[in-house]
């Protein structure tokens, strides 16, 4: 029984949105082209479940390119109509285009000098007629057997305003990096903004030893660095080599007592480097790929200049 209401609550909201794509025509250009112009924020507003839907449109508009914040139509009536100006938009969600505080606020967002764009279930309310323009939401019924809960209305209503931010996003040439920007704190803004240099290990966290110190020297300094490796550098401080924990543990098993000879005779020659303009994303892929935990970071004279391990990827948060 409830699988059977379910599908049919969704075949409702399905074809409520295949009504809508026939309604999205030049009246749509419009207000994009509307709300492209603007140099200050959408306003966007609306009460009840529509002031729910309005606050994640106004998110969405601001996370792809547009900036835009929620008023709340009642306490926009008390005061926070201060917040809205001339060169803001305002976009009012009402499924019967009747919600008296919004109605209310018309008149001062006139006398602003703001520009009204509804987005309505009854094209001839009051909200419809008296907006600069007004976008067609209404739906044949709700999903609800009632009648009565937002259900259709909201999910076309919702529809609607992410169709807005897409084509606003796609007009603005809104990209990967700009959306990162937008989102630092999310794996994809980190895997898109944070490079090497901005994680990578420096200074004493970062072990450089000469190709003729001994293995028991460098260990010391890898110690003193709690890292787990050390760039091993010719006289003129150039990469050379590399020499980590696998590198002792394998010639150990050996049997070897190397722990007084010269690290240039057990080191990895010629190891893999990146630069620290790279992302950490990239970085990442690449220690994956090659099993390894720890790259050098070199400058354009192949001096290491950081180290970057797989544990920094960690803590930042890549992996």
């Amino acid at each position: 029984m409830s699988r059977a209401i379910a599908k049919k609550v969704l075949a409702i909201e399905r074809d409520a949105l295949s009504s809508l794509m026939k309604r999205i025509d030049s009246n749509f250009e419009k207000v994009v082209n509307a709300i492209y112009r603007i140099d200050g924020h959408v306003i966007v507003t609306g009460l009840g479940k529509s002031g729910f839907i309005a606050q994640k449109i106004s998110a969405t508009l601001s996370s792809t390119g547009t900036p835009s914040l929620y008023l709340h139509p009642v306490e926009a009536l008390h005061g926070d109509l201060g917040r809205v100006t001339k060169d803001d938009i305002v976009l009012a969600l009402s499924n019967s285009g009747e919600t008296k505080e919004i109605i209310q606020c018309l008149p001062i967002f006139k006398k602003i000098g703001t520009k009204v764009i509804v987005m309505a279930g009854n094209m001839r309310s009051t909200l419809a007629r008296k907006s600069d323009h007004a976008l067609d939401a209404s739906v044949k019924r709700e999903a609800c057997p009632l009648g009565l809960a937002p259900t259709t209305s909201t999910t076309v209503m919702l529809a609607l305003g992410d169709a807005l931010a897409v084509a606003l996003l796609e007009k603005k040439g809104f990209r990967e990096k700009d959306f990162a920007f937008y989102h630092p704190g999310g794996i994809l803004g980190k895997r898109l903004i944070l490079s090497v240099g901005d994680i990578m290990r420096t200074g004493s966290a970062n072990p450089v030893v000469k190709a003729h110190k001994t293995i028991k020297e460098v260990l010391l300094t890898i110690t003193r660095a709690r890292a787990g490796s050390a760039s091993v550098v010719d006289a003129k401080g150039r990469l050379i080599g590399i020499f980590t924990d696998g590198d002792l543990r394998r010639h150990l098993e050996k049997g070897s007592d190397i722990i007084h000879k010269s690290v240039k005779a057990f080191m990895t020659k010629s190891p893999v480097t990146i630069r620290k303009d790279k992302l950490a994303a990239e970085a990442f892929e690449i220690m994956r790929s090659m099993r390894i935990d720890e790259i050098p970071v070199v400058d354009d004279k192949k001096r290491p200049v950081g180290l970057l391990d797989v544990q920094d990827l960690l803590k930042a948060g890549l992996v």
